[in-house]
């Protein structure tokens, strides 16, 4: 009888340092971004950011020993491919939330997925004004941590009036990604009581707009505004010096891909753009994660600083809030800690104090972003001044 006690006692013991054994349960991250096709250069980009964020705090112990798993999907750039991926990782992965999408047009088909299953979305690339915008902040799981296309498009009017011009022709494909920066564009030359006098649109893998530059020359624009990705881009930087119009090529953030310097080469030399960072040497935080950044790619090419960045930034910050809901993952419990972060984030791009709340989901202000241009093959910033300021904070302003 007492062999037998002490057979069960020594099995129990044996079953609870079974249990203390067995690994720590991950913290699941769904992860979405086009590795594939067209959008790569960003996407791939925006997937080495969120595996080096991920390397790092795994090797400091995750979330409390929780080890976290990137469960990453190609959406490819195509919104049915993107709505049937994320179908997967809320409803049958059931990953505790969601880091995704570059692409707004594929963005905008899957929201109301994360939306009606109340999953916390958070995008660190995509930022075409409707993404943030379709849901009421107060209601609403889709948070973004890129400057929208709202804030792109007015500091790019304002930078063209500033400097004199007024005949803007504009460049856009015909995703929603187009359709909404045409719109932006539109609107504010309107405010300052201007009209483009020529707009061109175009389908994604355009090879050739020589045409309609040469069109935009006949209407006398002295400006052209481009509202598309990496690739055509490139096509219509090649486009503007075939067709030799002389005057300035301003972009959004996608001006600034590897993609447009490999493919147009020096008709890219001088083009302007938005951006969130930019390289910087007296910066040493920002310069460190560059290194690390490239050291982790390996041969791997880093199509968009901004988005391995921005993404980068994404996951740590989602690590700042898990601590502060104690580990609870439910889109309520993410979505209050977002709108009220106890603690500021220091990142690679900025320092994020106060990134969000209950009116509104956008990380940044219009005072946090730059102009950058391509010089000699690389993004610069176009004022010597914005330079030599890098390395003060930018925080986020009431406007």
């Amino acid at each position: 009888m007492k062999s037998r006690s002490l057979w069960v006692a020594a099995a129990l013991l044996m079953g609870v340092a079974g249990v203390w054994a067995q690994p720590a349960k991950p913290v699941r991250i769904g992860f979405i971004c086009p590795f594939t096709g067209g959008s790569a250069d960003f996407g791939n980009s925006a997937r080495l950011g969120a595996e080096l964020a991920v390397k790092e705090i795994n090797e400091v112990g995750g979330y409390l020993g929780r080890p976290i798993e990137l469960v990453a999907r190609d959406d490819k750039a195509t919104p049915d491919e993107g709505r049937r991926i994320s179908e997967e990782l809320v409803l049958k992965e059931k990953v505790d939330f969601t880091i995704g999408f570059c692409n707004t047009g594929v963005a905008l088909k899957s929201l109301d997925l994360f939306q009606d299953n109340k999953h916390l979305l958070m995008v660190p690339v995509a930022t075409g004004s409707a993404v943030t915008a379709k849901y009421p902040p107060d209601k609403s799981y889709i948070f973004r941590m890129s400057p929208r296309d709202t804030l792109q498009a007015g500091f790019l009017v304002d930078e063209i009036v500033k400097r004199g011009y007024s005949r803007v022709a504009i460049f856009a494909d015909n995703t929603g990604y187009g359709e909404g920066g045409y719109k932006d564009v539109e609107r504010f030359l309107a405010e300052k009581n201007l009209k483009p006098v020529y707009v061109a649109r175009f389908d994604i893998g355009v090879k050739d707009l020589t045409a309609q530059v040469e069109a935009a020359k006949a209407a006398r624009a002295d400006v052209i505004v481009g509202y598309t990705v990496g690739p055509e881009l490139a096509v219509l930087a090649t486009a503007r010096a075939e067709a030799q119009f002389t005057g300035p090529l301003y972009g959004p953030w996608p001006l600034s891909f590897r993609t447009v310097a490999e493919r147009a080469g020096a008709a890219a030399e001088g083009a302007m753009m938005v951006q969130s960072i930019i390289a910087d040497t007296s910066n040493e935080r920002r310069m460190s994660f560059i290194a690390r950044l490239k050291r982790h790619a390996g041969s791997q090419p880093i199509g968009s600083l901004m988005a391995a960045a921005q993404t980068y930034d994404a996951v740590h910050l989602m690590l700042r809030v898990l601590f502060q809901t104690k580990g609870n993952t439910t889109g309520d419990a993410l979505k209050q800690a977002l709108e009220n972060l106890e603690r500021p984030y220091a990142g690679v791009v900025t320092t994020h104090e106060k990134p969000f709340s209950a009116s509104d989901h956008d990380a940044f202000s219009r005072n946090m972003i730059w102009l950058g241009v391509w010089r000699r093959g690389e993004v610069q910033f176009y004022y010597p001044e914005d330079a030599k300021r890098s390395a003060f904070i930018r925080r986020k302003s009431a406007t």
